[in-house]
């Protein structure tokens, strides 16, 4: 575990997260020989509580201080906020495009990931606007859902992104050099955000209630894709070509209950939970042609 008497530099050198966790507390560069107490007096920056993030993002160490400052945990979640409001997304969502978009133009799939990109984001930016105005308890089961999103857009490109009809300059066999950087960068601001919710749930919360630290949460499941029933076909291809549940109903004379159901059937067995995605499936198994979606 890291001490206020451990020199900063030897934390910024040895830990990966260092530096954000620096730059989030309003940190900065050119410490020289500083102790953690001494960066954190400098720029009077709470030593427990940075050491209590510190720790926790390190070594999962759940031995809170009982003396907490809830401004400065605040304020380094307010600055992790606007890093990945203002740069950390816009960034990736660059890095994406440069990726994705330069293949086949007659598939639909690539422009469908950057949907699902799109839609993740702007449930970041809502989650974030309720954190910032302090309805954490009422989105607190938000966190997995989110994180899942990115962990579904990775999968989509993986199972479904087609390969360039023209080879790129950089490529690294088959594929090219800007998406092995995006995939990595996705899978980073996947873990980014969720120790970001982490510590929310985990230091802030019980800070803020005195409750007890919640048991930390385990890795996400991993589900085996289960074959589709052919009336979930059914219901799949309808909701790809944009009907309603009422519409769905109609079309295959059932009753909404029925398609509701099919539709959480359908969720659960490809773990894909946007209709881009639901889009991107439908067409890489030729469920739907794709002059049908013009």
């Amino acid at each position: 575990m890291y001490k206020a008497s451990d020199k900063i530099s030897d934390l910024m050198s040895q830990e990966e997260d260092a530096i954000q966790i620096i730059s989030r507390f309003g940190l900065e560069m050119g410490v020289g020989e500083q102790t953690i107490q001494e960066a954190c007096e400098t720029h009077d920056v709470h030593t427990p509580t940075f050491l209590a993030v510190v720790n926790y993002k390190v070594f999962k160490q759940r031995a809170l201080p009982a003396d907490i400052d809830i401004p400065t945990l605040q304020r380094y979640l307010h600055n992790a906020h606007t890093y990945f409001l203002d740069f950390r997304l816009p960034r990736l969502r660059r890095s994406l495009i440069e990726a994705i978009i330069p293949v086949d133009p007659t598939t639909k799939i690539p422009s469908l990931i950057l949907r699902c990109y799109d839609e993740f984001v702007e449930e970041i930016r809502t989650h974030i606007e309720h954190e910032n105005e302090g309805l954490f308890e009422e989105h607190e089961h938000d966190d997995e859902r989110i994180t899942s999103k990115l962990t579904e857009i990775k999968n989509l490109i993986i199972k479904y992104f087609p390969s360039s009809s023209t080879p790129s300059s950089g490529t690294w066999g088959t594929i090219t050099y800007p998406l092995i950087s995006v995939m990595s960068d996705l899978w980073h601001t996947e873990q980014d955000f969720a120790d970001h919710c982490a510590i929310e749930d985990d230091i802030l919360r019980p800070a803020l209630t005195h409750h007890p630290i919640r048991k930390a949460k385990t890795d996400t499941v991993k589900q085996e894709t289960e074959e589709l029933s052919d009336r979930e076909r059914d219901v799949l291809i309808q909701v790809v070509r944009g009907l309603s549940n009422k519409e769905i109903a109609d079309v295959l004379c059932i009753s909404m209950h029925t398609v509701v159901t099919h539709r959480k059937h359908i969720t659960r067995k490809l773990n894909i939970h946007s209709t881009a995605g639901l889009t991107i499936y439908a067409i890489v198994n030729h469920l739907i042609a794709l002059n049908s979606l013009e």
